[in-house]
């Protein structure tokens, strides 16, 4: 399908650019129309790529999609047509890769195409778990209610995600200064204050001789150094992303110290949030544990749930797995098995999801208190040690010579 780059004009006169794939100009008209905008020039350059080249810049952020679930459930709960609703949103969304989409959709839907089929072929932008909730609301005749309650479960994850970079900026922030400080003191300032020290041919302590040769090869192999910690990230990137490396480093993620607890916290409120919504969705409760397996974004995790789907089928119950596992804490395997005797494990497994949302704040704001002093205690050494191995040998010659 050709692609069209254009520079049209919006209701209050600014001019913006931008590209949209169409059938023809024709096409193009109505989908920059539907969104306020007025075109001034249109070129036709070439087609996609089969390789899913996309020649639109940007991405869509979980925050749109929030937006995007709030006003879409609004305007379905005041009656607004699903078509017409789409429209408006077109005109709403900031983002013009998302609106591009919601086009789409605008069209898929005005064809006779249900909303969500036309989501799935936007897959990269609505995740498996968004689809099948919108599915049974289709299916439920539900749908108000199916996006109101997306659209409350991903402000509660957006809120969640935020805290946690929020709280964590700071010691971030710090750490990289130290290291780069750490490296410019190395490279340029240490040989300086170390020069007369080697001048002056005196035996020097163990700790003094270590500064020098760490400080001379960071001096002469600095190049070599960053291009090593480059290359070093991206190794590690593309081996974190590999289908084995990926199945080691979420094991190591939880397992890691102090961050371990954290990151096992998050894994089990995804997973309790996401199997809750697709129960109360209506969605069959195997097909809800193989979509939260997915959305749980751990491969340990995703393991024991997709061997927790083998179980249910055969009969047993869903906490059968999980109260022998080190991945569940004893309480959440107990709540669901009581849960599943009280037909209430979409309950159970919201109050869950908040008891363990509060645990992971308590606990991210607990491990600030902790990072800052140890920073500070870090910092302290790591100039304490300098210090002492610059002076410690001025000191000795100032001796000699007396």
């Amino acid at each position: 399908m050709p692609v069209y780059r254009y520079r049209a004009k919006n209701n209050e006169g600014q001019v913006t650019t931008g590209a949209v794939e169409a059938i023809s100009e024709n096409e193009v008209a109505e989908l920059l129309g539907n969104r306020g905008l007025i075109i001034l020039s249109l070129t036709q350059t070439k087609s996609k790529t089969g390789r899913g080249f996309n020649i639109n810049i940007g991405r869509i952020s979980g925050k749109d999609i929030v937006v995007f679930s709030r006003q879409f459930s609004v305007m379905i709960s005041a009656t607004v047509p699903v078509v017409q609703a789409l429209r408006i949103l077109v005109q709403q969304t900031a983002n013009p890769l998302f609106a591009e989409k919601i086009t789409e959709m605008v069209n898929d839907v005005d064809g006779g195409m249900k909303l969500s089929d036309s989501m799935a072929k936007h897959k990269k932008v609505f995740s498996r778990f968004y689809i099948s909730m919108i599915k049974s609301g289709e299916t439920s005749g539900r749908l108000e209610e199916v996006l109101e309650y997306l659209a409350d479960q991903m402000e509660k994850d957006y809120d969640l995600v935020a805290k946690i970079k929020s709280a964590m900026i700071y010691p971030v922030f710090v750490i990289i200064g130290m290291i780069v400080v750490a490296f410019l003191m190395m490279v340029f300032v240490i040989p300086q204050m170390t020069q007369i020290i080697k001048e002056s041919g005196a035996e020097l302590p163990f700790l003094t001789k270590l500064l020098i040769g760490a400080s001379d090869f960071m001096k002469n192999n600095y190049g070599y150094v960053l291009v090593g910690l480059v290359a070093a990230l991206v190794i590690f990137r593309l081996w974190s992303r590999s289908r084995a490396g990926n199945v080691v480093w979420d094991t190591m993620k939880i397992q890691i110290p102090l961050f371990g607890p954290l990151f096992k916290k998050i894994y089990i409120v995804r997973f309790a949030r996401s199997l809750s919504t697709l129960i109360k969705g209506g969605v069959p409760i195997t097909t809800a544990l193989r979509i939260t397996s997915e959305v749980v974004d751990n491969k340990a995790y995703s393991k024991l749930i997709m061997d927790t789907v083998a179980e249910v089928e055969d009969g047993n119950s869903i906490s059968s797995l999980f109260i022998n596992s080190k991945l569940m804490p004893k309480m959440l395997s107990q709540m669901i098995n009581i849960g599943e005797r009280t037909g209430r494990v979409d309950t159970v497994l919201e109050k869950l999801s908040e008891f363990y949302s509060r645990e992971i704040e308590n606990l991210v704001q607990g491990m600030t208190s902790l990072i800052e002093p140890l920073i500070l205690v870090i910092m302290g050494v790591g100039v304490g040690g300098m210090v002492a191995a610059i002076m410690l040998p001025m000191f000795k010659l100032a001796q000699a010579i007396k």
